[in-house]
């Protein structure tokens, strides 16, 4: 499991994985992306392939001349397996702040209803979340 994730620790290598997610691409297409978004030769974007075929990230298949690539779906498996394990720590704190949110957008729009049902013009930014100009949120 350490190689996957020293496989995922490197930019160029998660790109990659983020243009096969869409599907299958040729090896040259690949190097032509990692040498235009990371200034990288042909021969280094073919390490990280290496890196990423060796912690089973990605599967490659000979087509003529042409080496495909495509995500191993197997490895993200089981990346995602283990990345389970800790969902229940994150889970909870995530829904309360999720909540949290909601509960002050709710709060902001009914001040917002509010003010113009008042005649008042609603505080410049409150609906959007933003503080009113003079008021919470300004330093001193």
């Amino acid at each position: 499991m350490a190689g996957v994730f020293e496989a995922l620790g490197d930019p160029v290598r998660r790109r990659i994985l983020e243009h096969l997610a869409d599907g299958e691409a040729a090896a040259g297409v690949l190097s032509d992306l990692a040498r235009a978004e990371f200034a990288i030769s042909q021969p280094a974007t073919s390490q990280h392939l290496r890196v990423l075929r060796e912690a089973s990230l990605v599967n490659v298949r000979a087509e003529g001349t042409r080496r495909l690539y495509a995500v191993d779906p197997d490895g993200l498996d089981a990346v995602q397996d283990w990345l389970a394990r800790f969902q229940g720590a994150f889970s909870q704190p995530l829904d309360a702040l999720a909540t949290e949110l909601a509960r002050g957008r709710r709060e902001r729009r009914r001040a917002a209803t509010a003010d113009r049902a008042e005649g008042r013009p609603a505080a410049a930014g409150r609906a959007e979340g933003r503080p009113a100009a003079g008021g919470e949120g300004r330093s001193a």
